[in-house]
């Protein structure tokens, strides 16, 4: 595939694409006054467990962020399934892209961007879940003026154009938001939010299927479609925010780029917000976030090998 048949601003349409991405949330999460509830889930910094860490582990790798274990709603819904799910669902959302000339071919200079930082990135991720040391990583750029970017189970990655050119990010703010979005995938979110749904409405028949003791098939496909309209709550938002921090801060990548991240998602949100935002103006909320959690990281940063090459954001859109 040749640059020529990629098209950055395509009006793409890709029903395979999953709803959630960058920064979004499920404001049914938030109070009717737009301010956000109080997450039920423990969300601190300090040492990592010890069940995780070798006490032989150097004291500096004991660093960074502790979200707490994670949701006991996973077990109910089996890993291997969600993971081939979004698998299915990721190739064919590639295959509609490419047939709308929206997806970009691996010599295309923001595609070996995304890889590179993603390889510095994903040796980092088995610390957070075991199973990423056998995932298939996949990072795909998408043609389309959308700010959004996300990471499918499996660490299935996509970027659009849209999210790098209009912010203009660098290399650090691209891994804060790849760090991100890996964090769903890697503390299971959306394995979570199944969970929590077959439990609530007592889908005897779905779940029988999802774990396994139905026909597998068809839990696989009902698995795909929750895939396509799940959303992430507040709180899930607010874990990946720190544990993308960790994983970029590790990977050599600054931490403090988090803040003008949202600085710039905040510009980007004056007058009719962007579908990357929910209707609460989380921006401020998450800057406060993450500076507090700044000091768990940057002696990570400070000892991290840094990149030996630096890329530009595209061109500015012309106006």
């Amino acid at each position: 595939m040749a640059d020529a048949d990629f098209s950055p601003d395509a009006d793409v349409h890709l029903p395979s694409a999953p709803l959630y991405g960058f920064g979004r949330c499920d404001c049914r999460a938030c109070g009717g006054d737009g301010a956000p509830r109080q997450p039920a889930r423990r969300l601190f910094t300090g040492l990592l467990a010890a069940g995780g860490v070798s006490a032989m582990t150097p004291a500096w790798a004991q660093e960074g962020v502790d979200v707490g274990k994670q949701s006991r709603f996973t077990k109910l819904i089996s890993a291997e399934q969600v993971e081939a799910a979004a698998q299915q669902q990721y190739a064919q959302m590639t295959r509609q892209a490419q047939s709308q000339k929206a997806l970009a071919p691996a010599t295309h200079p923001q595609v070996v961007r995304l890889r590179a930082i993603a390889q510095r990135i994903i040796p980092f991720a088995g610390a957070w879940n075991p199973r990423a040391q056998q995932w298939r990583w996949e990072v795909n750029l998408i043609g389309s003026r959308e700010l959004n970017a996300f990471c499918m189970p499996g660490g299935k990655i996509a970027f659009y154009f849209g999210i790098l050119q209009q912010l203009q990010l660098n290399d650090d703010e691209v891994a804060m938001i790849m760090g991100h979005e890996m964090a769903h995938a890697l503390r299971e979110h959306a394995r979570e939010r199944m969970g929590k749904t077959a439990a609530t409405n007592g889908a005897i028949e779905l779940g029988a299927a999802l774990l396994g003791l139905g026909n597998v098939g068809r839990g696989i496909a009902n698995i795909g479609g929750q895939l396509l309209t799940l959303t992430f709550s507040r709180e899930d938002e607010s874990e990946a925010d720190l544990v993308g921090m960790d994983l970029a801060a590790r990977a050599g990548y600054n931490p403090r780029a988090g803040v003008s991240l949202w600085q710039k998602m905040g510009q980007a949100s004056k007058g009719a917000p962007p579908q990357f935002l929910s209707t609460h103006p989380s921006g401020p909320t998450r800057i406060r976030d993450i500076e507090r959690t700044l000091p768990r990281v940057e002696g990570l940063y400070a000892r991290a090998p840094k990149p030996t090459q630096r890329f530009q954001p595209p061109e500015p859109a012309k106006s």
